[in-house]
């Protein structure tokens, strides 16, 4: 199989949210979406200070996608109107899938505020087809402890299977919609290559250091944007290197996504917020 050619590579903007310093590659000027991927934001790495406010996120709805945060410092509490509630430290993952409706909060622990710390994150968002838009809530909240770790040759780092499968090794995670998830650790030198099938589509982001991606340079905060056809992916890593890998298949759907709402025509959306307001995606009061 010969290399998957490279589109485009896409520097993450800099966004500030209120006290936190975030990194969006996806959506940006320079593509809207990555279908079935709609938006990542990268926070962090940010020391918090002793008895500080923790992250900005009151409850608030979400319909029609899944919020999945991979957690790579510190930690994040999560707590919804399902009655779902939880922290989820360093190496562990968060994966909602809000389909029908629902209202969550997000924040860091009680010990994390008072103590501080630092935090660091990635909160992507997945589109759901038609047909799963209005699929029941359900929350996965994932423990480092319970990811599976491939080692890769040579002790040039790891890979940890979140979702889907890599070289015989299943995730926990269930996605509804066939997602592969892996967080990769490279050591400098390190080395690893993939195989893409036909149609699928590849979210590519380095965090930290910088690899050679089939010969291309990429840098840290920096998205890699693929042509869609089959192909190979060779990545080398010139400085030690994290990185987020998933594949997913595209929906080639009509896409109506505002604020907290994503579905297919904008009848849906006005349908959702009049749910909300109505209280039919659940209530929450937050502590």
């Amino acid at each position: 199989m010969s290399l998957k050619p490279i589109r485009r590579r896409i520097v993450a903007e800099r966004l500030e949210q209120e006290h936190l310093t975030t990194y969006q590659p996806l959506p940006s000027r320079f593509i809207e979406q990555l279908d079935p991927f709609l938006l990542l934001h990268h926070t962090g790495p940010e020391e918090l200070e002793p008895h500080g406010r923790g992250l900005p996120f009151v409850p608030h709805p979400h319909r029609g996608f899944e919020t999945v945060t991979f957690i790579f410092a510190g930690d994040v509490r999560h707590h919804d109107s399902r009655g779902n509630t939880g922290v989820i430290g360093a190496g562990g993952v968060q994966w909602m899938t809000a389909g029908l409706g629902i209202v969550h909060s997000e924040n860091i622990s009680r010990e994390l505020r008072e103590a501080g710390g630092v935090i660091e994150y990635v909160q992507l968002w997945i589109n759901l087809p038609a047909r799963l838009k209005r699929t029941p809530p359900r929350y996965q909240g994932v423990a480092a402890t319970q990811i599976p770790v491939v080692a890769l040759p040579d002790g040039g780092g790891t890979v940890r299977v979140v979702a889907g499968s890599w070289q015989g090794t299943t995730g926990p995670v269930e996605s509804i919609t066939g997602i592969q998830a892996l967080t990769i650790e490279l050591t400098a030198g390190g080395t690893l290559q993939t195989e893409v099938e036909p149609g699928r589509t590849v979210l590519f982001y380095v965090l930290h250091g910088a690899v050679q991606v089939n010969g291309r340079a990429i840098e840290e905060r920096t998205l890699v944007e693929f042509e869609p056809e089959a192909g190979r992916i060779e990545v080398e890593a010139t400085a030690a290197a994290t990185i987020l890998f998933c594949t997913g298949e595209p929906y080639h759907e009509p896409l109506v996504w505002q604020g907290p709402y994503v579905m297919n025509t904008q009848t849906e959306i006005m349908e959702a917020m009049r749910d909300y307001r109505m209280g039919r995606l659940g209530m929450l009061f937050d502590e």
